[in-house]
Protein backbone atom coordinates (compact mmCIF):
# COMPACT_ATOMS: atom_id res chain seq x y z
CA UNK A 1 0.00 0.00 0.00
CA UNK A 2 2.78 2.18 0.76
CA UNK A 3 4.20 2.29 -2.76
CA UNK A 4 1.20 2.34 -4.30
CA UNK A 5 0.66 5.95 -2.74
CA UNK A 6 3.69 6.73 -3.61
CA UNK A 7 2.88 5.74 -7.59
CA UNK A 8 5.04 2.82 -7.61
CA UNK A 9 4.12 -0.57 -9.21
CA UNK A 10 4.46 -3.28 -7.05
CA UNK A 11 7.09 -4.74 -9.18
CA UNK A 12 9.45 -2.16 -8.40
CA UNK A 13 8.69 -1.66 -4.36
CA UNK A 14 12.06 -3.79 -3.47
CA UNK A 15 13.94 -1.66 -5.44
CA UNK A 16 12.52 1.92 -4.77
CA UNK A 17 12.80 0.94 -0.84
CA UNK A 18 16.78 0.23 -0.35
CA UNK A 19 17.04 3.38 -2.63
CA UNK A 20 15.16 5.55 0.13
CA UNK A 21 16.95 3.51 2.83
CA UNK A 22 20.28 4.28 1.20
CA UNK A 23 19.23 7.83 0.58
CA UNK A 24 18.19 7.94 4.59
CA UNK A 25 20.94 6.52 5.88
CA UNK A 26 24.06 8.02 3.80
CA UNK A 27 22.66 11.36 3.59
CA UNK A 28 23.07 13.60 0.50
CA UNK A 29 25.83 13.56 -2.05
CA UNK A 30 28.74 15.14 -0.94
CA UNK A 31 27.85 15.76 2.82
CA UNK A 32 28.68 13.10 5.81
CA UNK A 33 27.50 9.90 6.22
CA UNK A 34 27.55 6.25 6.10
CA UNK A 35 29.38 6.04 2.62
CA UNK A 36 31.14 9.33 2.70
CA UNK A 37 32.74 8.19 5.99
CA UNK A 38 33.61 4.51 4.42
CA UNK A 39 35.69 6.08 1.37
CA UNK A 40 37.27 8.64 3.56
CA UNK A 41 38.47 5.69 6.30
CA UNK A 42 40.06 3.64 3.04
CA UNK A 43 42.47 5.49 2.77
CA UNK A 44 43.35 5.91 5.50
CA UNK A 45 47.12 5.40 6.59
CA UNK A 46 47.63 2.34 8.54
CA UNK A 47 50.68 1.13 10.81
CA UNK A 48 53.27 -0.53 8.70
CA UNK A 49 52.90 1.88 5.39
CA UNK A 50 54.95 4.75 3.88
CA UNK A 51 54.01 7.78 5.14
CA UNK A 52 52.80 10.07 1.69
CA UNK A 53 55.74 12.94 1.47
CA UNK A 54 54.26 16.71 2.05
CA UNK A 55 56.01 20.04 2.04
CA UNK A 56 53.80 22.67 4.65
CA UNK A 57 55.41 26.16 5.61
CA UNK A 58 55.92 26.59 9.11
CA UNK A 59 55.20 29.37 11.34
CA UNK A 60 58.23 31.17 9.98
CA UNK A 61 56.98 31.11 6.48
CA UNK A 62 60.05 28.34 5.55
CA UNK A 63 58.72 25.08 3.54
CA UNK A 64 59.31 21.80 5.27
CA UNK A 65 59.00 18.88 3.55
CA UNK A 66 58.62 15.63 5.36
CA UNK A 67 61.24 13.27 3.16
CA UNK A 68 63.85 16.19 4.37
CA UNK A 69 64.25 13.48 7.37
CA UNK A 70 63.90 10.32 6.19
CA UNK A 71 67.34 8.08 7.40
CA UNK A 72 67.79 11.00 9.71
CA UNK A 73 65.28 10.57 11.95
CA UNK A 74 62.19 9.59 13.45
CA UNK A 75 58.80 12.02 13.15
CA UNK A 76 55.86 12.61 15.25
CA UNK A 77 53.55 14.52 13.38
CA UNK A 78 50.10 15.59 15.30
CA UNK A 79 46.87 17.07 13.72
CA UNK A 80 44.86 18.98 15.86
CA UNK A 81 42.20 20.93 15.05
CA UNK A 82 42.73 24.32 16.15
CA UNK A 83 44.97 27.27 17.48
CA UNK A 84 44.53 28.46 21.37
CA UNK A 85 41.51 26.08 21.43
CA UNK A 86 41.76 24.64 24.84
CA UNK A 87 42.36 20.92 24.32
CA UNK A 88 44.77 21.49 21.45
CA UNK A 89 46.30 24.32 23.40
CA UNK A 90 46.44 21.36 26.61
CA UNK A 91 47.99 19.22 23.60
CA UNK A 92 50.61 21.14 22.13
CA UNK A 93 51.86 22.29 25.80
CA UNK A 94 52.15 18.32 26.40
CA UNK A 95 54.37 17.76 23.51
CA UNK A 96 56.19 20.98 24.46
CA UNK A 97 56.46 19.72 28.29
CA UNK A 98 58.01 16.31 26.89
CA UNK A 99 60.13 17.81 23.75
CA UNK A 100 63.68 16.86 25.58
CA UNK A 101 62.29 13.62 25.52
CA UNK A 102 61.40 13.37 21.99
CA UNK A 103 64.79 14.78 21.32
CA UNK A 104 66.62 12.04 23.02
CA UNK A 105 64.69 9.80 20.91
CA UNK A 106 65.92 11.51 18.13
CA UNK A 107 62.25 12.42 16.69
CA UNK A 108 61.27 15.75 15.08
CA UNK A 109 58.38 16.97 16.09
CA UNK A 110 55.13 18.76 13.81
CA UNK A 111 51.91 20.08 14.91
CA UNK A 112 50.00 20.48 12.03
CA UNK A 113 46.53 22.36 11.51
CA UNK A 114 44.47 24.52 8.49
CA UNK A 115 45.92 27.49 10.63
CA UNK A 116 47.47 30.56 8.93
CA UNK A 117 51.50 30.63 9.37
CA UNK A 118 50.84 34.12 11.24
CA UNK A 119 48.21 32.79 13.65
CA UNK A 120 50.51 29.72 14.36
CA UNK A 121 53.44 32.64 15.09
CA UNK A 122 51.13 33.73 17.44
CA UNK A 123 50.55 30.32 19.22
CA UNK A 124 53.85 29.21 19.41
CA UNK A 125 55.17 32.17 21.13
CA UNK A 126 52.29 32.47 23.50
CA UNK A 127 52.90 29.00 24.81
CA UNK A 128 57.01 28.70 24.31
CA UNK A 129 56.81 25.71 21.90
CA UNK A 130 59.70 24.35 20.97
CA UNK A 131 58.73 22.52 17.71
CA UNK A 132 57.78 23.76 14.15
CA UNK A 133 53.66 24.35 13.52
CA UNK A 134 52.71 23.73 10.25
CA UNK A 135 50.24 25.04 8.27
CA UNK A 136 47.89 22.50 5.88
CA UNK A 137 45.70 25.18 4.77
CA UNK A 138 43.78 23.29 2.13
CA UNK A 139 43.51 19.80 3.87
CA UNK A 140 45.62 18.06 1.27
CA UNK A 141 48.39 16.33 3.87
CA UNK A 142 44.90 15.58 6.70
CA UNK A 143 43.43 14.32 3.32
CA UNK A 144 46.00 11.87 2.02
CA UNK A 145 46.67 10.98 5.51
CA UNK A 146 43.54 9.53 5.60
CA UNK A 147 42.97 11.76 9.04
CA UNK A 148 39.34 11.59 9.50
CA UNK A 149 36.47 14.25 10.69
CA UNK A 150 34.80 13.85 14.51
CA UNK A 151 31.37 15.33 14.54
CA UNK A 152 32.60 17.82 11.72
CA UNK A 153 35.60 18.88 13.13
CA UNK A 154 39.07 17.90 12.29
CA UNK A 155 40.60 14.43 14.11
CA UNK A 156 43.12 15.01 16.39
CA UNK A 157 45.51 12.07 15.26
CA UNK A 158 49.11 11.27 16.04
CA UNK A 159 51.53 9.47 13.78
CA UNK A 160 55.08 8.30 14.78
CA UNK A 161 57.58 7.71 11.87
CA UNK A 162 60.67 5.78 12.28
CA UNK A 163 63.76 7.20 10.22
CA UNK A 164 62.35 5.01 6.81
CA UNK A 165 59.16 7.26 6.96
CA UNK A 166 57.07 3.78 7.90
CA UNK A 167 54.11 4.34 10.32
CA UNK A 168 55.46 2.66 13.50
CA UNK A 169 52.43 4.27 15.65
CA UNK A 170 49.03 5.87 15.02
CA UNK A 171 46.69 7.53 18.01
CA UNK A 172 44.18 8.53 17.30
CA UNK A 173 42.57 8.95 20.99
CA UNK A 174 39.27 11.15 21.37
CA UNK A 175 38.69 15.08 21.11
CA UNK A 176 38.76 15.65 24.87
CA UNK A 177 42.35 13.74 24.88
CA UNK A 178 45.55 15.84 25.31
CA UNK A 179 48.48 14.08 26.83
CA UNK A 180 47.72 10.65 26.28
CA UNK A 181 48.77 11.37 22.65
CA UNK A 182 52.56 12.30 24.07
CA UNK A 183 52.16 9.17 25.82
CA UNK A 184 51.33 6.48 23.19
CA UNK A 185 53.80 8.47 21.03
CA UNK A 186 56.75 8.33 23.48
CA UNK A 187 55.79 4.25 24.09
CA UNK A 188 56.16 3.66 20.40
CA UNK A 189 59.58 5.45 20.61
CA UNK A 190 60.60 3.34 23.35
CA UNK A 191 60.08 5.40 26.24
CA UNK A 192 57.75 3.23 28.92
CA UNK A 193 58.44 5.64 31.19
CA UNK A 194 55.62 8.24 31.01
CA UNK A 195 51.71 8.62 32.30
CA UNK A 196 49.35 11.06 31.21
CA UNK A 197 48.74 11.56 34.95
Amino acid sequence: MFFEKLGLAKTASLAAWLVLSVSCFAGPVGMPGALAASEETSKALVEGMTAPDWTLTDQDGKKIKLSDFKNKKNVVVFFYYKDDTPVCTKESCSFRDSYEKFKIANAEVFGVSSDSPESHSKFKTKNNLPYDLLSDKDGAVRKSWGVPTDKGMPGRYTYVLDKKGTVKKIYTGGMFESKQHVVEALKSLGDFGVSAY
